[in-house]
């Protein structure tokens, strides 16, 4: 059994580019069916957010339309309420990467408010990326990897193959028009190599220890690549 790490966002909002809190959080996918693969397989989760608090889910992410139907969200609802770790995180600033088999950084908008600014998380990114050990990221947790600089300035994810949550996806969603700035851009311009896949479909890419995901639907593959990964 290996000790897998959560590290997800402490933050319910999302600041607009007009200053507007945008209610988000974790988006429960991204977190229940990773968390079912790696359960399934035997290993142990722990959840780390910034401060220690509760990570919260994003309630859009627990609606019917999000989830295919009203079946599904139900079952994604009653998973999550069985995540017990999530009622009881570490403080991020006391984890010690070195101690876990597998880091994952589920997506949501919560992690363009706070891990994209997060030395504490870019710190663990770094030492898990340099580790060599399974690194998995979803959707907009790649935001996270922006803080992940190294002390010569360069972006420790420079170079490296990634998916990550779309502009296409974000104008279909109906934010592009409306952040601050869009994840795919930003990701770019920090030398990191997005590969685009299509809107909203499984889309998963493996470089090196680093795995990543475009969309929700890719948290189950990609959950499915890490254990590949951790052997």
């Amino acid at each position: 059994m290996a000790k897998i790490l959560f590290v997800m966002t402490g933050s319910d909002r999302w600041t607009l580019a007009d200053g507007t809190p945008h209610p988000t959080g974790f988006w429960a996918e991204e977190a229940v069916a990773p968390y079912g693969v790696f359960r399934a397989a035997g290993h142990e989760v722990v959840v780390a957010t910034p401060g220690g608090v509760v990570p919260p889910v994003d309630k859009g992410s627990l609606a019917a339309e999000a989830n295919g139907g009203q079946e599904a969200a139900d079952r994604v609802a009653a998973a999550l309420a069985g995540m017990g770790e999530l009622e009881r995180p570490l403080r991020l600033e006391d984890v010690d990467p070195a101690d876990y088999a597998v880091v994952f950084y589920p997506g949501g908008h919560g992690p363009m408010e706070d891990l994209a600014v997060d030395p504490v998380s870019g710190r663990v990114l770094i030492a898990a990326l340099d580790s060599g050990r399974p690194l998995g990221v979803v959707c907009h947790g790649p935001a996270a990897l922006l803080a992940a600089v190294r002390e010569d300035g360069s972006n420790a994810f420079a170079g490296y193959r990634v998916a990550a949550f779309t502009n296409a996806e974000e104008r279909q969603a109906g934010l592009a028009d409306r952040a601050k700035w869009l994840l795919e851009d930003r990701l770019a311009e920090a030398g990191v190599d997005v590969r685009v896949g299509e809107p909203w479909a499984p889309h998963v890419v493996v470089d090196r220890n680093l795995v990543t995901g475009q969309n929700p639907a890719s948290s189950a593959p990609l959950a499915e690549e890490l254990l590949k990964l951790l052997g």
